[in-house]
């Protein structure tokens, strides 16, 4: 009997048969995620949009021309151009910069504040959590955008401090989801592990059991990114944001609601366009995760 013996042409074959290439993964993932894939298509093309400004505005967002004020859409204005002549295409994607940065900055911030809260809540139990729920629930109890509202006009119009206004509101959303997943996991199997090899609280609290907590942490922040957006152009639009001449999609419809009437619809439908389309790539982002992240929707 003679043994035959594979040639490289046929290993090479068989692997490629057996690992499908990126693009053939990729494909297959967004068969299987469609409501994900377009999220994180919508928001990338916004973020891009956003970085590449400089390169893609055909205007200086901060240019006026009264000449030019209330022009309607066409192949010179995209958008149109607003109450002073501005160019609107210009300054939303100028905008857009601003809005994600707002909307990364309140959910870090509040990621960063609300998760120890919950952490130690769960983990330690007793007068520790009874403490920390207390205050939570007295800043959850009131109505989240009237906080916001009180907090950015104590503090003042401006980027840091919206941002900031946004995410105090938020900090219960986050402390809260971490206690209740903290009082599941701190009694598993490696947590008592852990304790079992002599290991400090400290070290399970932080190096066992926070890393594992965090999955509910990543749908709700995708989600947190959208309202946080929501929350910045509300704020700004009554005057206690980004104010003027700052490109922000919150101020440019304040400056266009007004002229609706006289009929100028443009000045505030596409700035509020592209914070619909912001807002909804975020959503499917969050319902994608929660439903690849839950075990139950297996």
């Amino acid at each position: 009997m003679v043994a035959l013996s594979k040639s490289p042409t046929d290993e090479t074959s068989a692997n490629d048969k057996a690992e499908p290439g990126i693009m053939t993964r990729l494909s297959r993932w967004i068969a299987h995620n469609p409501v994900t894939a377009l999220g994180i298509g919508i928001v990338l093309f916004i973020a891009i949009a956003g970085l590449l400004a400089p390169l893609i505005a055909p205007y200086d967002p901060y240019s006026l021309n009264p000449k030019n004020r209330l022009l309607p859409p066409s192949a010179t204005h995209f958008f149109g151009t607003g109450l002073f002549g501005e160019d609107i295409f210009s300054r939303i994607l100028y905008g857009a910069r601003i809005d994600l940065l707002i909307g990364i900055g309140a959910v870090i911030f509040g990621i960063a504040v609300g998760c120890p809260v919950g952490a130690l809540a769960g983990y330690f139990s007793g007068k520790v959590d009874e403490i920390l729920m207390r205050v939570m629930d007295i800043i959850a109890a009131f109505p989240g955008f009237i906080l916001a509202m009180a907090i950015a006009g104590v503090l003042g119009p401006s980027i840091p401090n919206l941002i900031i206004a946004i995410a105090f509101v938020n900090v219960p959303v986050y402390a809260r989801l971490m206690r209740a997943k903290f009082l599941i996991i701190r009694s598993s199997t490696y947590a008592m592990a852990a304790q079992g090899v002599g290991a400090s609280r400290w070290r399970i609290l932080w190096w066992h059991l926070l890393p594992n907590s965090l999955a509910p942490i990543f749908v709700q922040a995708t989600l947190q990114f959208g309202w946080a957006i929501l929350d910045a152009a509300g704020l700004s639009f009554i005057g206690l944001g980004v104010r003027l001449p700052t490109p922000e999609w919150g101020v440019m419809i304040s400056l266009g609601v007004p002229q609706i009437i006289s009929g100028q619809w443009w000045v505030s439908f596409f700035p509020g366009l592209a914070i619909f389309i912001s807002v909804m790539g975020f959503n499917l982002i969050g319902d994608g995760l929660n439903d690849l992240l839950d075990p139950k929707s297996k």
